[in-house]
């Protein structure tokens, strides 16, 4: 069953947020051609220990590094390295700030340099595919309701969903109840309740949606070789809608 955050949590998980935004607003200023995942993980470790916690991610199950950075076709879980960012590059960057014994969790996709028409396209619908999202996210909404939302507009724009990845509860652990695929039916799934904290994040792929992982374990790509992009906000369920805390 999901949890119901109280007052003093939600306090400090809007906090968290708050540094949380801070953090990917500023590793975002400084994505450009020539720099590299390495140098944005360390920059991401250690502004975070100045906003006085820790990455959610290192470690977790595992994970090497403080974020996942995934470029072009690289889908989620990429793990920064020498690589270097070239111009036209998709960079989507996924953060958790884990603050006062809370996580909260954030992605964006970010365009290096100049892209074409069509890719500045497709990077629009995936950021309003959060935005749709967060409209379907208040009480008495099921998770259905905003799977169903996601999958019809992204592909009204003629592109697919990733339907093995998906949105989840966020708070004392990183992935928590309940699940919110990015696909789905009206009125199906779980109900959403004030109190609820879910980070939204629809992932969506410019060719098709299948995807698979890479040799090294963590990083998902697109099968087809396609562009990927992904969006994502920590959001509270209030009495009368909802409330985006990563911002």
């Amino acid at each position: 069953m999901a949890r119901i955050y109280n007052k003093i949590e939600i306090e400090k998980l809007r906090e968290g947020g708050r540094r949380l935004a801070s953090v990917v607003k500023a590793i975002t200023q400084r994505i450009k051609a020539g720099s590299t995942g390495l140098e944005t993980d360390k920059f991401d470790f250690d502004l975070m220990a100045k906003n006085g916690g820790r990455p959610s991610f290192l470690h977790h199950d595992g994970f090497p590094a403080s974020i996942c950075l995934s470029i072009n076709e690289e889908v989620v879980h990429g793990v920064p390295s020498r690589r270097k960012f070239n111009d036209g590059d998709l960079v989507g960057l996924d953060a958790g700030l884990f603050f006062k014994g809370l996580h909260t969790d954030m992605a964006v996709t970010v365009a290096v340099g100049k892209i074409d028409k069509k890719i500045n396209k497709f990077l629009k619908t995936a950021k309003k595919a959060l935005e749709i999202a967060i409209k379907q996210a208040i009480p008495g909404k099921t998770t259905g309701d905003v799977g169903s939302a996601i999958q019809e507009f992204v592909e009204k724009q003629g592109y697919n969903v990733v339907k093995e990845l998906s949105g989840h509860g966020v708070g004392y652990q990183l992935h928590e109840k309940p699940a919110i695929p990015n696909f789905g039916k009206k009125g199906a799934g779980k109900k959403l309740f004030p109190g609820m904290i879910v980070a939204l994040e629809p992932i969506i792929n410019l060719g098709g949606r299948e995807i698979e992982t890479g040799i090294d374990g963590w990083g998902v790509k697109t099968k087809d070789k396609s562009l990927s992009a992904h969006f994502e906000h920590t959001v509270l369920i209030t009495e009368n809608g909802n409330e985006i805390l990563t911002i």
